[in-house]
């Protein structure tokens, strides 16, 4: 039976272990994902130090076998996502356990971010 986005979000949080803002900025050697499109992080900034990879191209940016495999992502480290409301950065950090990623959370949107007053990067 076919499944809503809303469920398949639903399920994805539910696997996805979550983390606030203020834990976020305290963790150390952590691999901080901006899963937004290119106009979202251009209007609004990200975290700093983030890697952008846009939510379609996540899994080749994650896997050592692609040629679009980004070096900053390694199944050992641990993984950190976001976008702007948290549904997509969920969804990724599913599909990255799935590729074998152990230590993944999402911290969910942008938005709460800034709203604490934490730095942005511009």
């Amino acid at each position: 039976m076919a499944r809503t986005a809303a469920e398949m979000v639903a399920e994805a949080k539910s696997k996805v272990r979550t983390i606030t803002p203020e834990e976020v900025s305290r963790m150390d050697n952590v691999l901080v994902v901006d899963v937004r499109d290119a106009p979202e992080v251009a209007a609004s900034g990200k975290v700093p130090g983030a890697v952008h990879v846009p939510r379609g191209m996540l899994e080749f940016r994650a896997d050592p076998t692609s040629p679009y495999h980004d070096k900053n992502f390694d199944p050992a480290r641990p993984v950190v996502l976001y976008c702007a409301s948290g549904g997509r950065s969920a969804l990724a950090g599913a599909m990255l356990q799935e590729m074998g990623y152990t230590d993944v959370r999402n911290m969910g949107g942008f938005k709460e971010w800034s709203e604490k007053g934490l730095p942005i990067e511009t």
